[in-house]
């Protein structure tokens, strides 16, 4: 009995005495090697987003510090149908919010190929079944002429819109002379996430004032947030515009897989998708132009030759000679700049159906797909414009199927309603509240 205790001893002493490199998955060195590798500061602390509440580590405007309140606040107007006042036709008063063109379900993104604000009817599941209504004529209601992005992780990008239009900080300095029309925001020195907030409001037809913050009960929430403004700048337009986006900074996706594997959790990936991620930051060069904490690179713009968005077959209120086709170069009006578009974030995408400014392609694997093959399908865009990083990738049918299992799975946060309001103090129905939608988002 004693040798068998006492070999028993010896056989876990020599299992458990191993070294922790012959115990370690040898997928999970290699990808620590590939992250650190494409980190610009070689760590893998580059990648990982701060939590939510974390408000000392999200990137914010000097003029509109972050707090509890606020963001609160910000969570409610956002999807508060009760701004919704100045629409074209009287019966679409009170019928869309913030969250009509950016649904949590869809990615924070428009749940088709274009949202419709004023002007459209109905929701569907994840707002795919959105339509324009019959009374409107095509140049009517309140679409965009490039998909909206999405607004997760949007803290981590300094100037917002494909072009990066908006905010006179960053890659705008320098830019002043072309701040006009809607980007003449910029002069207020705030960032572009307030700046494109606040110009916002008039862009898609809402009316914020003292009247209309009382009557939906918010007074007492801009007492609590705003109390060192004067009475008379306090219930007003930047100020709503200053909760909205304080809301939009929490917007972090730090409980995705990937973002727990990059904090230890070896078991937060599959082996599978621990090899797309060694794909996406190896052999498909993705790492290459998505290397910010997000995977973003809010600095750069490039052209990759996709169609445009007038070119869906849903999409309205937009042509061939919408300015935003030409992406940084339609704001900077620098031909050099023409067909260029920011490199946007990668997180909670699988939910969108609709991938680049055109919502030209339909799903991952199809935006994979495209950049394995290396060959633009815009006849805008010469072959002279187009990024040296857009060439054919060499990818096998196995390996894109890998790319899109860690984009789709590694990089989606499950815990996205927990940005969303249990209610609004309008007691309207949201995101959308015509009848339509109402009826199918069962609101009594």
């Amino acid at each position: 009995m004693k040798k068998y205790v006492l070999g028993a001893f010896v056989m876990l002493s020599f299992i458990y005495g191993c070294s922790s490199d012959e115990l370690t998955n040898p997928l999970d060195v290699d990808l620590k090697a590939a992250v650190r590798k494409a980190s610009p500061n070689g760590s893998l602390d580059h990648f990982i987003l701060p939590s939510s509440t974390d408000y000392a580590s999200i990137p914010s405007d000097p003029n509109n510090p972050l707090t509890e309140t606020k963001i609160e606040l910000g969570r409610m107007l956002f999807f508060e149908t009760g701004i919704a006042l100045d629409p074209l036709f009287e019966e679409s008063k009170g019928t869309y919010s913030c969250a009509t063109c950016h649904i949590p379900e869809a990615g924070f993104m428009p749940g088709r190929a274009q949202g419709i604000a004023d002007g459209g009817s109905g929701f569907g599941v994840n707002g795919e079944g959105r339509t324009k209504l019959f009374f409107y004529d095509n140049d009517e209601p309140d679409v965009q002429g490039a998909r909206a992005l999405s607004v997760m992780n949007v803290a981590f990008v300094p100037n917002t819109t494909w072009s990066g239009q908006f905010g006179g900080n960053d890659n705008n300095v320098g830019t002043e002379d072309v701040w006009e029309g809607f980007t003449e925001i910029n002069e207020l020195g705030l960032m572009g996430l307030e700046s494109q907030a606040l110009e916002g409001f008039e862009l898609h037809r809402m009316i914020v004032n003292g009247t209309i913050i009382d009557t939906l009960g918010y007074k007492p929430y801009y007492d609590a947030v705003f109390g060192s403004f004067p009475v008379s700048e306090r219930y007003t337009k930047l100020t709503t515009s200053f909760a909205i986006s304080a809301y939009l900074r929490s917007l972090i996706t730090n409980d995705a897989p990937f973002q727990h594997w990059l904090k230890g959790n070896e078991f937060a990936m599959s082996d599978e998708q621990k090899e797309g991620a060694l794909l996406f930051f190896g052999k498909a060069g993705c790492y290459k132009c998505h290397n910010g904490k997000p995977l973003n690179n809010p600095n750069q713009f490039y052209a990759i030759g996709v169609k445009d968005l007038y070119e869906a077959d849903e999409a309205i209120n937009t042509n061939v000679n919408d300015l935003r086709n030409l992406g940084r170069g339609g704001f900077t009006k620098k031909e050099e700049d023409n067909f260029k578009f920011k490199v946007p974030q990668l997180y909670n995408l699988k939910g969108g159906g609709f991938y680049f400014h055109g919502s030209s392609k339909r799903s991952i694997k199809e935006v994979v797909e495209y950049f394995n093959e290396g060959v633009k399908e815009n006849a805008m865009v010469s072959n002279s414009r187009i990024a040296a990083q857009f060439h054919p990738l060499g990818l096998s049918e196995e390996e894109i199927d890998k790319v899109v299992l860690f984009i789709e799975h590694s990089l989606y946060d499950h815990e996205f309603h927990k940005h969303v309001p249990q209610q609004v103090l309008s007691g309207n129905c949201f995101p959308n509240n015509d009848a339509l939608s109402r009826v199918d988002l069962g609101c009594n």
